[in-house]
């Protein structure tokens, strides 16, 4: 398996998915008490008194209070924690899509990972001074393309695509086409430094998907790297697949 960027020094260990069992009890409503005996007691013969026989015994009526209606469960948890947080929405990882060719002006590089990004930052603004000086606008966003990598170091292409052909181009600068073919596009957001974790996320998914990418990758940056803080870039990376 190809292994992007740096040397992969530790498997990625999945979070542990965490259930929660909410086990709340019920109420129990209670036991209304069983009504006294409404049978009265036999008048006597005699004239009966007035109060004995004008008014039924008050224990055969249940309490209101005992069997209209039963308490709240004291355990029903409240409508606001009932309604998750909302999430925000993470970007598509390992999108398969079609890379379309683009003429391109590049220049070739190579860098020390302590200094990568700065040496992908020459090698843009070396382009935009051309296309600056020849009034040639941008037909797309720049881009990297890694042809080798190692532990120490790697080599590239920095490519900005274009839609006339610059003049007097330096040894170094050449007009081509961007990579094209099936690949999987994945979203880095942050630092380049930072990459590191994307690229080894991405080596886990080829893993798990078996899937054979070519011994190169392309990335896309979506935020101009020239203008951007470091910490706010937005990078498509895309994979090409065999």
């Amino acid at each position: 398996m190809t292994r992007f960027r740096r040397l992969v020094l530790a498997a990625l260990i999945p979070a542990a998915a965490l259930s929660l069992g909410l086990s709340g009890a019920l109420a129990q409503s209670p036991s209304p008490a069983p009504a006294a005996s409404a049978s009265p007691s036999p008048a006597p013969s005699a004239s009966p008194s007035p109060a004995a026989s004008a008014s039924p015994a008050p224990v055969a009526t249940p309490s209101p209070a005992a069997s209209a209606s039963p308490s709240p469960s004291p355990t029903a948890p409240p409508a606001a924690a009932a309604t998750p947080a909302p999430v925000q929405t993470a970007d598509p990882f390992g999108l398969e899509t079609m890379l379309e060719p683009k003429k391109v002006v590049m220049v070739k590089g190579t860098a020390n990972w302590d200094s990568a990004f700065d040496t992908l930052i020459d090698a843009f603004k070396a382009l935009n001074t051309l296309l600056d000086k020849q009034g040639i606008k941008h037909a797309g966003n720049s881009m990297i393309v890694y042809t080798s990598t190692d532990d120490t170091g790697f080599t590239f292409l920095a490519e900005i695509p274009v839609e006339q052909d610059p003049k007097n181009l330096p040894k170094d600068m050449s007009i081509g086409k961007s990579p094209e073919g099936k690949a999987l596009k994945f979203v880095h957001r942050g630092s380049y430094d930072n990459m590191d974790n994307t690229y080894e996320a991405i080596t886990n998914h080829l893993d798990d998907k078996r899937l054979e990418a070519k011994d190169t990758f392309i990335e896309e940056y979506l935020t101009d790297p020239l203008k951007t803080a470091e910490d706010k870039l937005v990078i498509n990376v895309f994979v090409p697949l065999k």
